[in-house]
């Protein structure tokens, strides 16, 4: 039987570091890197597809909506999870993860009705994001209209 060895600090942390899995950042940096920019190189093949029959403005607007409409589907079939959890942040950076932000909550919450469950957890996540967006956006606008621009 081993003997009791008082708890310090320095032998708690000893031993969490010795019992705690190994990260592979570089490995982890490498597969958001390698996703994310799939996903963009993706939105940049339908900026160029619809530019064939747009103009680039609203090519661009439909390659947002297109990436926006294509996530949420995978986020229903339960898709965009598995590859949130291969890609990590190379999927939540994109556009497709603030789709995921708004329909997973949605998805989880939908039995609790239309309004009290899908309307009022939607934004559960991406609502902050929405709100500091449009703040930021307000104050720079007026800081550029104040002091000219």
């Amino acid at each position: 039987m081993e003997a009791y060895k008082e708890i310090t600090r320095e032998n708690y942390k000893a031993y969490v570091f010795e019992k705690m899995p190994k990260s592979s950042h570089w490995k982890n940096m490498i597969w958001a890197f390698l996703i994310g920019g799939t996903i963009c190189a993706i939105g940049q093949a339908f900026i160029y597809l619809y530019s064939l029959w747009f103009n680039m403005q609203d090519a661009s607007v439909l390659a947002s909506g297109t990436l926006v409409f294509i996530a949420a589907m995978l986020t229903g079939f339960g898709v965009y999870d598995q590859i949130g959890r291969f890609a990590g942040a190379g999927s939540t950076i994109p556009i497709t993860g603030f789709s995921n932000a708004v329909v997973s909550p949605a998805l989880e919450f939908r039995a609790e009705g239309y309004v009290y469950g899908v309307g009022a957890k939607m934004f559960l996540v991406a609502g902050p994001v929405i709100v500091n967006g449009v703040t930021v956006s307000v104050v720079i606008a007026l800081l550029t209209l104040l002091f000219g621009g």
